[in-house]
C-alpha cells in the first residue's frame, strides 16, 4: 500500500458549466510532486450521479466535454502515481430524482424537505445496484485503474418498497425490526460479493473498498468484504482526535493492510478554500504511521479541474516527512501489554456511520485514558486471542454471555488478569456476577453521583472523597475480595423537592460499601468510569484506572516521563530485527463550535523511556535522522532518552536474533 495517498473529492453539481476546463497535465503532475503523492484516488462517478468520462453505463456531466478521468489516470502514471477509482455507491441523486422509490426510507415519517439541499441515499436492494454494478465494470474494462472506492455504504436499515416486499415474501414482519434486520445485512452481503464479482471478471485481485466512515469493531465479516482499509477519520469533520487511535489499534491486529484517512480542510469534506494549519497534517499523518497505517488526505478538486497550490504545499509539508519515515514503517506489529475490548464489539452499541455512534463513550473513555497513561494497548472483540495480552480491560458494559464466561475462565486459568468496571462481568441474562471478582452483587447505586474514597492517596491528588458522576453497581465483598477503595453516599439525590448548592448534594460520609476490589482475578471498580471519563475527563477518574493498572501490570513494557497529551506506542519490524518506538505530542484546542485543531507544537526535552523486550539491542538510534542514541540493557530492560520531541520522533532499536 502507498504511503502518501490524497483522496480527491469531485462532487459537482450539474448547475455548474466548464467542467475540467482548466485541467492541465503538467501542473496536475507537478502538484502531486509539489504534495509528495504517490497515489491519488480520482472520480468515475460523484455523488451527484455524473460521470467524469465517457459512459454507456452513465451519463457524463452536461458541462464536461472530454474524459477527464482518463487524463487523470494518464497523467498520474506518467509519474508513478496510482490512482485508484472513485465511484459513489450510496449516493446518486441524478437517479434519485428519476427513481424516488428506490430511496431509503426510515421506518418512522421522513426527514425530506424537499427546500433542503442534500442528497438522497438509494437503497441497494434495487434495480440501482444493477446499474451500479455496469458503472464499475466500464471502469475496470476500459481504464487502468489501480483499485475501486465506493461510497456511502454499510448495513442500513430500509423500509422502501422493494425492502417490505421481499420480507413478505419471505415471511418476515416488516414492523419487527429484528425481523427486518437479517435482510439488510443479506442486502449489503449480496452487494459486496457482487462488486467483487464483477471487478474479478475483468481484473481479479483489482483492491476494493466500501467506505461507510467508520469500521465497525467486532464485525469481521463486513470488515473482510474489502481488500483493505481506509480509516475515514477527518478530527474536525466530526470524528474528532479519539476516533483514529480507536479505530486504529483494533484494526492493526486484524492484520489487514490499511491507511488512516484525515482531511487538508479546517472542517471536513466539501470545505472550498478551508485549510488547516500545517502542524495539524503533519501530526495527523505521524499519528498514522505510528499505529502502523499509511497516510490519505482529503481534497476536492475545484469544477474547473486546476488543482489547489495551497492545498499541495500544505500536503507536501507532511508528505515530505512521512517519505522520510516510510522504511521504519511498512510491515510492523504493534506491540501490547493489554486488551481493551471494546463496547461496540460485544454489541454494547452500534456504530452505523453517524458520527456520534463512531466510538461509544466506554470505549473512547478508556482509549483516552490509556493513551494518556502511556499503557501499550490494542482494541479487541470477541473473536481475538485474549492469551496474549496480560491485562484485559471489560469496560462498563460487558455483559458475560456463556461464550464469553468460556473464554475468559480459559484465559484467567493461563494467568491473565482482568479490570472490569460498572456492569462489566454481570451475567448477560440474570442477576449477579458471572465471574469471580470478589464482590457480590446487590443491585444498581441508588445514588448518582456519589463519591470514591480511595484507600491509598491518588498520583497527583493525595487523599479525599472524589465525585463520580456515572452509574455504579452497589458490591458487597466475598471472601475472595480486598477492598482497594470505598464508595461514600452524598446525602440525597438532587431533585425538585430537595437539593443543594448548584449542582449534586454533598458527600454525606456514609460508607456505601466497596468501590473497587482486587481479586486472584483481576481489580473490579463498581461504576462506569470509562464513560465517566469520555464526558467528564476528570483526573481522578483516571489516576485510578492507572492505580488499578499498576497493580496488575507490575512490569509493563514502556515506561515513560513523557506528559500526558502525548502519545507512544512501539511496532515491531521481525524481518528488519528492529524495534520502533513513536513518540508524538500536540495538544488540540477547540476553536468555534466544537472544532478541535492543531496549530502550535511546541518542542519538548529530555524524555526518558524504557522498555521491556527480550532481545539483545545493538544500536539505537532516531529516524529518519539516523542520530545514535546512548542506551543501557540490563536483561529485559533497555533505558535511553530522547534529547528532543517536536511533533513526532521515532527511535529504532536495532536487536541481535537469538540462535
Amino acid at each position: 500500500m502507498r504511503f502518501r495517498q490524497v483522496h480527491l473529492d469531485f462532487h459537482t453539481s450539474e448547475a455548474i458549466d466548464r467542467i475540467g476546463s482548466q485541467f492541465d497535465k503538467e501542473q496536475f503532475q507537478e502538484m502531486l510532486k509539489r504534495g509528495h503523492v504517490d497515489s491519488i484516488t480520482v472520480f468515475s462517478k460523484c455523488h451527484h450521479g455524473w460521470a467524469y468520462h465517457p459512459s454507456e453505463a452513465n451519463r457524463i456531466h452536461p458541462g464536461l466535454s472530454f474524459d477527464l478521468l482518463g487524463s487523470m489516470i494518464e497523467s498520474a502514471h506518467e509519474i508513478g502515481v496510482k490512482t485508484p477509482v472513485y465511484l459513489s455507491a450510496g449516493l446518486d441523486e441524478r437517479l434519485a430524482v428519476l427513481h424516488p422509490e428506490w430511496w431509503i426510507r426510515p421506518r418512522y415519517g421522513s426527514s425530506e424537505d424537499l427546500f433542503r439541499p442534500g442528497y438522497h441515499q438509494l437503497c441497494l436492494n434495487t434495480p440501482y445496484l444493477d446499474i451500479l454494478l455496469s458503472q464499475i465494470a466500464e471502469v475496470v474494462q476500459n481504464y487502468d485503474a489501480d483499485g475501486i472506492f465506493l461510497d456511502i455504504v454499510g448495513v442500513r436499515e430500509c423500509y422502501c418498497a422493494s425492502c417490505v416486499s421481499d420480507a413478505l415474501a419471505e415471511g418476515r414482519d416488516p414492523r419487527n425490526i429484528q425481523s427486518m434486520q437479517p435482510l439488510w445485512e443479506q442486502t449489503y452481503a449480496n452487494y459486496t460479493r457482487r462488486v467483487k464479482e464483477t471487478v474479478d471478471s475483468y481484473k481479479q485481485g483489482l483492491p476494493i473498498f466500501h467506505n461507510g466512515g467508520h469500521i465497525r469493531r467486532g464485525r469481521r465479516d463486513l470488515t473482510h468484504m474489502n481488500t483493505h482499509l481506509e480509516l475515514e477519520s477527518l478530527p474536525t469533520g466530526g470524528w474528532g482526535y479519539d476516533h483514529f487511535p480507536l479505530s486504529a489499534r483494533y484494526v492493526q491486529p486484524l492484520g489487514m493492510p490499511y491507511l488512516g484517512m484525515t482531511g487538508k480542510f479546517h472542517t471536513t469534506w466539501g470545505e472550498f478554500g478551508g485549510y488547516k494549519h500545517p502542524n495539524a497534517l503533519r501530526y495527523e499523518t505521524a499519528l498514522s504511521l505510528a499505529h502502523g497505517a499509511a497516510c490519505s488526505i482529503g481534497d476536492q478538486l475545484h469544477p474547473f479541474g486546476r488543482m489547489d497550490e495551497a492545498t499541495y504545499r500544505l500536503i507536501g509539508t507532511a508528505y515530505a516527512e512521512v517519505r522520510a519515515k516510510e522504511e521504519w514503517c511498512s510491515n510492523a506489529v504493534h506491540v501490547a501489554d493489554v486488551a481493551l475490548l471494546s463496547v461496540e464489539a460485544a454489541g454494547g452499541h452500534t456504530a452505523d456511520g453517524g458520527h456520534d455512534s463512531f466510538t461509544g463513550q466506554s470505549d473512547a473513555g478508556a482509549a483516552r485514558m490509556l493513551i494518556e497513561g502511556k499503557i501499550l494497548f490494542d482494541v479487541v472483540d470477541l473473536d481475538s486471542d485474549f492469551n496474549a495480552y496480560r491485562v484485559l480491560i471489560l469496560p462498563d458494559r460487558i455483559r458475560i454471555t456463556e461464550a464469553l464466561h468460556e473464554k475468559i475462565t480459559a484465559y484467567l486459568s493461563q494467568g491473565g488478569q482482568l479490570l472490569a468496571t460498572g456492569e462489566s462481568g454481570l451475567h448477560a441474562d440474570k442477576d449477579g456476577f458471572a465471574l469471580d471478582l470478589g464482590v457480590r452483587h446487590t443491585g444498581v447505586n441508588p445514588y448518582r453521583p456519589d463519591y470514591y474514597r480511595p484507600l491509598q492517596p491518588l498520583a497527583s491528588l493525595g487523599e479525599a472523597a472524589f465525585v463520580f458522576y456515572a452509574e455504579g453497581q452497589r458490591i458487597e465483598l466475598t471472601e475472595t475480595g480486598t477492598t482497594l477503595g470505598r464508595r461514600e453516599d452524598p446525602f440525597f439525590n438532587r431533585d425538585s423537592f430537595a437539593f443543594c448548592s448548584h449542582q449534586h448534594t454533598p458527600d454525606s460520609g456514609n460508607d456505601g460499601g466497596p468501590g473497587m476490589v482486587e481479586s486472584a482475578n483481576g481489580i473490579y471498580i463498581a461504576w462506569n468510569i470509562f464513560e465517566d471519563y469520555a464526558t467528564k475527563g476528570s483526573l481522578a477518574l483516571k489516576e485510578t484506572v492507572l492505580f488499578a493498572l499498576s497493580r496488575l501490570l507490575p512490569q509493563p513494557t514502556l515506561r515513560t516521563s513523557l506528559q500526558a497529551q502525548g502519545s507512544v506506542t512501539l511496532q515491531k519490524q521481525a524481518a528488519e530485527s528492529r524495534y520502533v518506538q513513536h513518540t508524538l505530542y500536540a495538544s488540540p484546542v477547540k476553536r468555534g463550535d466544537g472544532i478541535e485543531v492543531i496549530e502550535d507544537i511546541l518542542p519538548i526535552y529530555q524524555i526518558s523511556m524504557e522498555l521491556r523486550i527480550p532481545e539483545k539491542v545493538h544500536q539505537v538510534y532516531l529516524a529518519p535522522q539516523r542520530i545514535p542514541l546512548d542506551f543501557e540493557q540490563q536483561g529485559e530492560h533497555v533505558v535511553y532518552t530522547i534529547p528532543e520531541l517536536e511533533c513526532h520522533q521515532m527511535v529504532v532499536l536495532e536487536y541481535e536474533e537469538n540462535n
